[in-house]
């Protein structure tokens, strides 16, 4: 059965279906011998190459086992591969990998750490990322400012923000004195650092921020800063379940 070329190339773990559709835009992937167009689709028998490096030559390869890890993302480190002002990133610290890479289930900002979620499926990346899969975030944030209940009733309606409006689906007080008060809240969606612009909306200002939770993933309490955690096979049955996926060596084949 064919399907479009960033949907099956994710599929294989080369990258997640946005980044894939870069490629496309810019040039750089060939089917054939001849350059890709978005939503082209392949079969899996043709010739594929990136910037002139064979992917696939023919043939649908069955991916391999899916993995996916639980990374604790200190303060500090960007999400990119690789950073121009020579900042360590995300990727240092995982496991290599031979025939895929690891792909970033969505980002945090350098100045935000807790967790982050990397697969080697670019489908399931592509799930969990998007608005309609409704995986929420819940962050744990430290507040500076006088918080009032006026202030969580319009965080929780929803404010007008620059790329549209935003809401927090829940905000719980957990604690903390005067103007350094811990919240935790819950977004389901990803949109860039919404949590701390939804703040800055009501006037006040996030101190720390850490992701403690996305979707059913929590963030283990024994899991050091800069240390991963390999889910376990039943995890990852349980994880493709949610997402409504067959894992990827059983999607293809």
């Amino acid at each position: 059965m064919a399907e479009r070329l960033q949907k099956f190339l994710a599929g294989t773990g080369l990258g997640s279906r946005r980044e894939i559709e870069q490629w496309i835009s810019a040039g750089r992937l060939q089917v054939n011998g001849k350059p890709a167009v978005l939503g082209q689709k392949v079969s899996g028998m043709e010739r594929i190459t990136l910037d002139g490096r064979l992917l696939r030559g023919g043939g649908r390869q069955r991916p391999a086992k899916p993995r996916i890890l639980l990374y604790h993302k200190p303060v500090g480190e960007v999400c990119t591969r690789t950073d121009p002002q020579g900042r360590p990133t995300v990727f240092d610290r995982l496991p290599p990998l031979a025939t895929a890479r690891w792909i970033s289930v969505g980002r945090l900002d350098i100045d935000t750490s807790g967790l982050l979620v990397f697969v080697t499926d670019g489908e399931l990346a592509h799930v969990l990322m998007h608005p309609s899969g409704g995986f929420e975030r819940e962050y744990a944030a430290r507040i500076r400012g006088e918080v009032n209940a006026q202030m969580l009733e319009q965080l929780c309606a929803g404010l007008e923000l620059e790329d549209g409006p935003a809401r927090f689906a829940s905000v719980d007080v957990e604690g903390g004195s005067g103007s350094n008060r811990w919240y935790r809240v819950v977004v389901a969606e990803g949109r860039n650092r919404i949590v701390r612009r939804l703040w800055e909306a009501v006037g006040c200002q996030v101190s720390r921020l850490i992701r403690v939770r996305f979707g059913p993933l929590a963030l283990p309490r024994h899991l050091a800063r800069g240390r991963w955690l390999e889910m376990n096979p039943h995890q990852v049955a349980d994880l493709y379940a949610a997402a409504g996926l067959a894992p990827a060596a059983r999607r293809s084949g």
